[in-house]
């Protein structure tokens, strides 16, 4: 069995020693090594601002160092070493090394080096993550107005996002569907350019509805980029028929209103009477059939025909011919003479009720005031008196030396 030699024994335990120790040197951190710089990653977007810090736990009085990705080196100290007015020095002491890069470009991105030239050299890298922003989406498939049941596909493309962006359709605020976005890559450039479509099948409530195509990436805030695109729907007419008055009554003018709702607005009307004609007396104009003087046998089911190019429909009125006005009690004028009456009776009634109270009080006071007077009469001469019969007769006759008493009751 063959054994290496001894020179070769040697140079691969001064190699494991080596490798050890670069691996050891690449997990220092403050804790064991006060002098290794620290530095971390960042993620801005294309024309943001960055900015790169490298910090160490103690100093020795050695100065810290950054550099590009080119190993150009941006800032020792506080000197700067390249001129690119983007870069400029942000914090410079003995333990912290700041710098910030303004208007970043895409070609900014790549691993930069902190260093600390102490002995041996001590170094960290942060990578620079450059997102490309996404232009805002275009919307395109819909030039032209498509007829209800029909289908109408939309595509929505958004260029020069990195990474890829992520397209979301919208039908008013509902979230839609639609087929597993495409992306490509640009020749020369590190970003790229997305698509997505949407297929729908468009109904009358659709019209006027607003489809959107909103961006979503880690670069913009939910929303900030969309498109909005109005469907345009053709559908047929729905027909309604307004009558001129709730209560047409004999003899008098009276119309009927025929009002299509479509797109577009119907341009062809046409009237006619269910079981028969049109009376000699209604008068169609368009969308208006004029009754120049009804009567009883006008009434019947009135039909509206819509007709606006794209299909047509049909309304429905049913007329009834009420009496004429001359022998129609007004109830609201009966009513409103009824409260009059009311008002007056009840007014008389008050004051009448009223005297009565005042001549009840007055006879009440007078009767009061002459039983008072009967009873002192009735009393005169009393004291003198043997008898009662006596007392009555000089209460009659009187005394003439004796004084009349009278008392009043007040």
């Amino acid at each position: 069995m063959a054994f290496p030699s001894a020179p070769f024994a040697l140079w691969s335990v001064s190699l494991l020693t080596v490798l050890f120790t670069a691996a050891v040197h690449s997990n220092t951190s403050f804790e064991d090594d006060p002098l290794q710089p620290m530095t971390s990653d960042e993620t801005v977007p294309v024309g943001g601002t960055v900015t790169l810090t490298c910090r160490v736990a103690e100093s020795d009085n050695s100065s810290l160092q950054w550099s590009n990705t080119a190993q150009q080196t941006l800032y020792f100290g506080e000197k700067r070493a390249l001129r690119d007015n983007r870069i400029q020095l942000h914090r410079s002491t003995s333990t912290e090394l700041s710098i910030t890069i303004s208007e970043v470009q895409l070609s900014d991105e790549g691993e930069y080096t902190c260093s600390i030239f102490t002995m041996p050299v001590r170094t960290a890298r942060a990578t620079v993550t450059v997102l490309g922003v996404p232009g805002k989406p275009q919307i395109s498939g819909f030039e032209h107005a498509v007829k209800e049941g029909e289908k109408v596909t939309l595509t929505c493309t958004s260029t020069g996002s990195k990474p890829p962006a992520t397209l979301h359709w919208y039908k008013g605020d509902q979230l839609l569907k639609g087929r597993p976005q495409v992306v490509e890559t640009v020749d020369g450039n590190p970003t790229y350019n997305v698509s997505s479509e949407l297929t729908l099948e468009v109904s009358a409530s659709d019209d006027n509805t607003l489809i959107t195509c909103a961006v979503n990436h880690p670069s913009l805030t939910l929303g900030d980029k969309r498109s909005e695109q109005a469907l345009r729907v053709l559908y047929s007419p729905n027909v309604v028929i307004h009558p001129e008055s709730t209560l047409p009554r004999e003899g008098e003018k009276f119309s009927l209103r025929c009002v299509g709702n479509g797109n577009p607005e119907p341009t062809i009307y046409t009237w006619d009477k269910k079981d028969g004609g049109l009376p000699l007396q209604a008068k169609p104009d368009g969308a208006v059939l004029h009754f120049l003087m009804l009567n009883k046998s006008d009434n019947g089911v009135y039909v509206c025909h819509a007709d606006n190019g794209i299909g047509s429909s049909e309304g429905e009125y049913t007329l009834l011919v009420q009496d004429e006005a001359r022998n129609i009690t007004d109830p609201t004028a009966m009513s409103t003479t009824s409260g009059v009456d009311h008002a007056v009776i009840g007014g008389v009634v008050a004051v009448i009720v009223f005297i009565l109270l005042c001549l009840l009080i007055v006879l009440g006071r007078y009767l009061i005031r002459h039983k008072g007077t009967y009873l002192t009469h009735e009393a005169k001469g009393s004291d003198d008196a043997p008898d009662a019969d006596t007392a009555i007769i000089n209460a009659e006759g009187g005394h003439s030396g004796a004084e009349d008493k009278k008392e009043y009751f007040i």
